[in-house]
């Protein structure tokens, strides 16, 4: 049986099967639904029910309270239709978004950037094309099935150079593949990843300025975004605030200052929570979420791109609203690891 989903404002259509996912159903026939985790953990993809009914999966709490639940909300990436649904959600894309594909890539590089982090860059088949929007990120494909989901730290613009993407893979001890990445991953191995996947990236018909937060490797899509804007001669004003707990965590605050010099209309702030004496800094201290509204008391008039660990997400979410955020002008990017998802 196939239920008919119908989403609103835009009155996209689309048919969901009996036990399928609603946001697996909207990505296999090319409608853009938010999401982020795809595995009940972040919340990205919540939105409203407004007729129909829906059951969910296993979810936590914190992406859907029994609270948001009983006020009608659900959450798509485990939310199975029992019935033709109307849902509300404000970021469906246009028609025709970017096919996800399945493809070998090759290991080119494993640079160490800091004592936790490695920039690795995957070569991806000279014959094919790979679309993706600054911000959006790839899955690898494990053997024995799991995945493990990387952002994009390259613009896809970079593709005209070569056919390459780029990721920041942050070492989880104990875990399955980042304990592989930084023990006997070599150059020339090949893996496989899929995508692209996420509603996370540059709405460019706003001209209102933005926030751009991260947290640790959250500054990955946020890369992306700026190499997009600076591609593309987009001059509306931008702060980044990348937040670490020591100033070696900012593992490429180098490249950020090149582009300060090319970019008279981007800011950067970062922040330090944990700073030791020997570390000599000087900077802003705290919590990265907490510095933005410290210089921008009335967020009204702001967009945010925010991209990290979920309780900085989460934190930073109902904090902006309290500034004046609107809802809709808050994009998230919730770095989920396995554990996040039990």
């Amino acid at each position: 049986m196939t239920f008919s989903i119908t989403v609103q404002p835009s009155g996209r259509q689309f048919g969901a099967d009996a036990g399928e996912a609603i946001l697996a159903a909207g990505i296999r026939q090319g409608i853009g639904l938010p999401y982020g985790c795809k595995d009940g953990a972040c919340g990205s993809c919540k939105c409203k029910l407004l007729s129909g009914s829906v059951t969910h999966g296993p979810h936590q709490a914190k992406a859907l309270s029994a609270e948001e639940e009983a006020a009608g909300y659900i959450l798509t990436c485990c939310g199975e239709a029992t019935s033709d649904v109307v849902i509300e959600s404000r970021q469906v894309t246009e028609a025709g978004a970017f096919p996800i594909k399945k493809m070998p890539v090759r290991v080119v590089s494993l640079e160490r950037a800091s004592h936790d982090v490695i920039v690795m860059k995957l070569q991806l088949p000279a014959a094919d094309t790979f679309q993706y929007h600054a911000g959006q990120y790839v899955e690898f494909l494990l053997r024995d099935g799991d995945r493990r989901s990387y952002s994009m730290a390259n613009a896809p613009h970079t593709q005209a150079a070569g056919p390459q993407v780029e990721l920041h893979i942050r070492h989880m001890p104990g875990g399955k593949f980042t304990d592989h990445v930084f023990g006997a991953m070599k150059e020339k191995d090949i893996l496989r990843i899929e995508g692209p996947y996420g509603g996370f990236f540059l709405r460019e018909d706003s001209d209102k300025p933005m926030v751009l937060l991260a947290s640790g490797t959250g500054f990955a899509p946020l890369k992306a975004i700026i190499e997009h804007m600076r591609h593309k001669g987009i001059t509306r004003p931008a702060t980044l605030y990348w937040g670490g707990r020591r100033p070696a965590d900012l593992y490429q605050s180098g490249w950020i200052e090149e582009q300060l010099a090319a970019m008279p209309h981007l800011r950067y702030v970062p922040v330090i929570s944990d700073a030791l004496p020997e570390d000599g800094w000087t900077g802003r201290t705290g919590f990265v979420h907490r510095a933005v509204v410290e210089d921008i008391p009335d967020l009204s008039g702001h967009e945010v791109y925010a991209c990290g660990a979920p309780i900085v997400i989460e934190s930073a979410r109902k904090d902006y609203a309290a500034a004046g955020l609107p809802d809709e002008a808050f994009f998230a990017d919730s770095f989920t690891s396995a554990k996040d998802k039990l």
